[in-house]
């Protein structure tokens, strides 16, 4: 296991590059990461985006399509996020690695995309040197992480007392709306204070309620709220 500030090598001709795929539901963030690793650092092996992808469907198509060596990966999209790209793409038979590079350094958020098959997790506010870097090293088979997520992980997977307990499969199954909005709710938000605060409408949050309800077998407001309070969401 390492860290994502450890410097490349330079770069020798006859260098193989290194095939990459981006997923993230935002075009401007894509074109973004797509300039710094296209403009290049000088050092080996070469970084190559070869697609990228802005919905579940289309990143599990794309990388179906194009066999990258590398995906970065968003976490939190609409449809599933990073964990279904990962189920869906592990299945397919992909042998392409997984990289997460999500705003979030939430520990749940980190341990699911790993346990879903992620070879590393970085957070957006990471260098384009360091992310490239990165790149390279989950091509190498390191586990590479953020300084700070490496803990999370070596905790969730220790035995050792003390160590922060596995990520409930039954919160796994919820997506990242809905555990905003059971933490809101388990807090005593009403309706209309979570729509405002997650800037969705009332009739969404209902939705997810709903969804939140027959996900954890619970009959009530007050039992959703008692559920995330013994899962410590709250």
């Amino acid at each position: 296991m390492t860290t994502a500030d450890v410097p490349g090598t330079p770069a020798g001709p006859g260098d193989t590059g290194i095939r990459v795929y981006l997923v993230d539901d935002h075009a401007l963030f894509r074109s973004g990461v797509r300039a710094e690793l296209d403009r290049g650092d000088g050092r080996s092996p070469v970084l190559e985006v070869v697609g990228e992808a802005g919905s579940v469907d289309e990143a599990v198509a794309g990388v179906g399509h194009l066999a990258p060596d590398v995906v970065l990966l968003d976490v939190h999209m609409p449809g599933g996020g990073g964990a279904e790209i990962l189920r869906r793409a592990r299945a397919a038979g992909t042998e392409s690695v997984f990289l997460a590079l999500s705003v979030s350094d939430a520990a749940e958020d980190v341990i699911s995309v790993i346990r879903s098959g992620a070879r590393g997790y970085v957070t957006k506010t990471i260098s384009g040197r360091d992310l490239a870097d990165a790149v390279r090293r989950v091509r190498a088979g390191d586990a590479v992480f953020s300084p700070r997520l490496a803990g999370f992980v070596l905790d969730a997977f220790s035995d050792r007392p003390g160590a922060a307990p596995p990520v409930d499969p039954e919160i796994d199954q919820l997506t990242k709306r809905e555990r905003d909005v059971l933490r809101l709710l388990a807090r005593g938000y009403a309706y209309k204070e979570i729509a405002k605060e997650l800037f969705i409408s009332v009739k969404t949050v209902e939705t997810h309620v709903s969804s939140v309800l027959r996900k954890t077998q619970t009959s009530n407001r007050h039992e959703l709220s008692r559920w995330a309070s013994d899962r410590r969401l709250v």
